[in-house]
């Protein structure tokens, strides 16, 4: 733009250079010329009529250089993206980080576990597709944890991401463990286990659920993994409430115990359980960790510098955390994430 300006301004330093030059030739031509009357008549005359000539031209061209600039830089601001073109290029590429569409493969092994959730009657398949009828059908990637055995990994995406949460559900609160037993879930001031939502609102089993509360050995810990599920759950948080996954009321955090358990189990470091973690919260709910990016970049940080134990602990990803950083940050549009029941 720069340069053409500068063109435009020297084309017209041009046009009045040659208008002087002809000023002078006229002048030049007036004292050679005999002073008759006739002949100055004559001179006058043509100097009128150069510039009449020259005047017109001169105008035409400045005119035409400064609408050729003013198109040029009209062009320019009508092929620059809008803010909101900006702002949605930036979401997607949020979105691709932290909710990448392969997905999220966990390095453990499923085994049977899928098996014995049914056999034990944990899952009772009939109740199972009744409910995934209405939402197109169960995916046989999903099927096939139910009815064979294998060393298959656990890859969460975001298209089996919720199968995946009703299915950690079923193991966290059929799985025996002290923390169902002897935790916040047993306490009397909290009228009994089976009042919460993770408990009550499993409508999915062979009987109530109740009936397998901490009941089945699928997942037998040593007294060290036990205490690394222990330290671990107590640092992992949800925004649908205020409680730690040690604290499993709702499905989310029954689904995150049941995961914990599974990666202790497998000797999972307690690094990578948190970075795992944090995955698979992030597609179980996408809107409020989309959020969180958002707010990391408004003050200098992001989602890679961030160690996900810090993301995951109660001043961003509980309900009161995530409260105060949505008043700080207006949400990226989604699809939202999954519910606290079936």
């Amino acid at each position: 733009m720069k340069n053409f300006l500068k063109k435009a301004a020297a084309c017209c330093r041009l046009i009045n250079k040659n208008m002087e030059n002809n000023k002078n030739d006229l002048q030049k031509i007036e004292v050679d010329m005999p002073k008759a009357d006739a002949d100055l008549n004559y001179s006058d005359n043509h100097k009128v009529k150069e510039r009449d000539y020259l005047l017109p031209g001169s105008i035409v061209i400045a005119g035409l250089l400064i609408s050729g600039s003013w198109l040029y830089s009209a062009t320019l601001e009508y092929l620059k993206p809008s803010d909101s073109i900006l702002s949605q290029e930036a979401t997607q590429e949020l979105q691709e980080t932290i909710l990448p569409a392969e997905g999220v493969t966990i390095p453990v092994r499923w085994g049977d576990l899928g098996v014995k959730l049914v056999e034990t009657g944990v899952i009772d398949l009939n109740a199972w597709e009744n409910v995934y009828k209405n939402r197109g059908g169960t995916s046989d990637d999903i099927k096939i944890l139910f009815s064979a055995a294998g060393d298959r990994p656990v890859k969460i995406t975001p298209y089996n991401a919720q199968y995946f949460l009703n299915i950690f559900w079923a193991l966290g609160l059929g799985n025996k463990n002290e923390i169902l037993e002897k935790g916040e879930m047993a306490d009397k001031r909290y009228g009994g286990a089976d009042n919460f939502a993770s408990t009550g609102g499993w409508t999915l089993a062979k009987g109530k659920a109740m009936d397998h509360y901490s009941k089945h050995s699928f997942m037998v810990l040593t007294s060290s993994q036990q205490e690394l599920v222990e330290k671990v759950s107590r640092g992992i948080y949800r925004p649908c409430c205020g409680n730690s996954t040690h604290f499993p009321d709702c499905n989310h955090g029954m689904a995150m115990l049941g995961l914990l358990e599974l990666m202790a189990s497998q000797g999972i470091s307690e690094k990578d359980m948190y970075k795992y973690a944090l995955a698979v919260n992030a597609y179980w709910f996408p809107d409020t960790y989309l959020t969180i990016a958002k707010y990391l970049e408004t003050k200098g940080s992001s989602w890679k510098k961030l160690d996900p134990k810090e993301i995951l602990g109660a001043n961003y990803s509980s309900a009161a955390g995530y409260q105060k950083i949505l008043s700080q940050v207006a949400p990226p549009t989604q699809k939202g994430g999954g519910s606290c029941g079936v």
